[in-house]
């Protein structure tokens, strides 16, 4: 099933449930602190192949312990229903 793109207004309904998920710059953000580099880096792989697996690859940016993550859909030019599902997927593998 392909992407959905969101409307402003389904956006702010669902933001509240992403815990500490904002949008920045038309994406969703998100910024995590891990224990280490190698935390972080396992973080990073366990979201890869979760990514890979839905074929829904986020940004990011990785420094040490800190991970940024920037989701959106390039297909439908915007946040969609799967940068939620796959935001969902980030935090229970970072464990927020």
């Amino acid at each position: 099933m392909p992407a959905r793109k969101l409307t402003d207004a389904e956006i702010s309904e669902l933001l509240p449930k992403a815990k500490g998920w904002s949008v920045a710059n038309g994406k969703l953000h998100k910024e995590f602190a891990c224990k280490d580099f190698v935390a972080a880096f396992g973080n990073m792989t366990r979201v890869a192949l979760v990514a890979e697996a839905m074929n829904h690859h986020p940004e990011w940016f990785n420094v040490w312990n800190k991970v940024v993550i920037d989701l959106n859909t390039h297909s439908v030019k915007g946040i969609s229903d799967y940068d939620f599902k796959l935001a969902g997927k980030i935090d229970e593998i970072f464990g927020d």
